[in-house]
């Protein structure tokens, strides 16, 4: 996920400072069940720290050892690490049994395109972005091509695609990746064998705009950023929108509602969650963003608040139009019973997520099958499904 780029692009950043070499590890690869899927990544310092979501404990033994090797030798090289054996570090994190096929690649300062970089330039700004990782299974002994090329929402191209590679092929796969906004596994036949790609599409990440500065709003920025979403609060009254009153990195505005909009970027990613106790101040902006697309847009209070500010809205000769009208989650949030700030802000927060991702919100051992496929078809057999 983002977060996981984010946090591994910050602890690089550091680890760049104090002069340490590092090696970004990838899951390029599984058989058998993991509640973790292919693109997993993490960074591994020279002393052994670990940023990611590979492993969940500290990483020792074989796995570390492979690591080291690949830093050490300057390339790029996939190692094999067996969870089926409780032993395996590898195990602790991904709380399963497999084999997992793991991309080491050396960050090198000198090259100008390294994964870490190409990942920073995938998460610039606010637009969606392709990321493209090369290997090959086949020649697993074999040097690496490794993350190599981004393609950003905008059209434009950073990087190249390794020597040998079907350059047309996998270009067009990647646009095929930003349109369907879907990741993607594929399979090439080249002059020197098959090689393979994990072709992954990265959203910007969520951010949340908290209408109101209420006491209620901080542990609703706080578990917003702790997922990794950029929070922005919103009040009329200076008095409450200050910046000391809120986790570090959230913005905080003193607006008017009717300017409100004119001071924040908003789009398919942006939540607006109004909840300033302030009738006047919910109804203004309101208004101003039931025409606009946002991610979701979602008001605190009970329904009849909502019920009586549409009879005022068709009063006032205000028609919206009925997918407007549905996009707005009025009362936020899922219903799971919460009393108190921090249990509302769970329950905003999930039911952020589950618009986010079209899905019910429903309790996970409600659904047949699969929370998630463990390994999607195209993955199996290197074809989209």
């Amino acid at each position: 996920g983002m977060k996981e780029v984010r946090d591994i692009l910050e602890k690089a950043g550091r680890l760049s400072e104090r002069g340490s070499r590092m090696v970004l590890a990838t899951v390029v690869h599984l058989e058998g069940s993991s509640y973790r899927r292919p693109g997993a990544r993490m960074l591994v310092s020279e002393s052994g720290e670990i940023t990611g979501a590979i492993s969940g404990g500290c990483l020792e033994g074989d796995a570390l050892e492979k690591a080291m090797l690949a830093m050490s030798k300057q390339q790029a090289r996939i190692v094999t690490c067996d969870t089926m054996d409780d032993e395996d570090p590898f195990g602790v994190g991904l709380g399963c049994n497999g084999i997992l096929q793991v991309l080491m690649e050396p960050i090198l300062d000198d090259d100008t395109l390294n994964p870490i970089r190409l990942l920073q330039f995938a998460t610039r700004g606010r637009r969606p972005s392709v990321l493209a990782t090369l290997f090959s299974l086949e020649r697993k002994k074999g040097p690496q091509p490794g993350t190599c090329l981004v393609l950003d929402g905008d059209g434009g191209w950073t990087g190249h695609p390794p020597d040998g590679a079907p350059e047309e092929a996998l270009m067009a796969d990647m646009q095929e990746c930003m349109q369907s906004a879907q990741s993607r596994f594929s399979r090439y036949e080249t002059e020197s064998g098959t090689m393979e790609a994990f072709i992954e599409h990265l959203p910007p990440a969520v951010s949340l705009v908290i209408v109101g500065a209420g006491n209620d709003a901080i542990p609703l920025v706080e578990m917003a950023q702790r997922i990794g979403w950029e929070t922005i609060v919103v009040d009329g009254r200076s008095t409450h929108a200050r910046p000391d009153r809120f986790h570090g990195g959230c913005r905080v505005l003193v607006s008017k509602p009717e300017e409100v909009l004119e001071q924040i970027h908003s789009d398919e990613r942006t939540a607006f969650v109004l909840m300033t106790h302030n009738y006047a101040y919910d109804k203004a902006l309101l208004k101003a963003l039931l025409p606009r697309k946002t991610g979701y847009l979602g008001m605190l209070g009970p329904g009849k608040k909502w019920e009586r500010m549409l009879e005022e809205f068709r009063r006032e000769g205000l028609h919206f139009t009925s997918d407007s009208l549905d996009r707005l989650h009025a009362p936020v949030g899922l219903d799971i019973g919460a009393e108190g700030p921090e249990e509302i802000a769970v329950s905003i927060v999930a039911g952020i997520c589950a618009a986010m991702t079209d899905r019910p919100g429903t309790p996970l051992r409600n659904l047949k099958g699969a929370i998630h496929q463990k390994v999607p078809p195209h993955m199996m057999n290197g074809k989209p499904a």
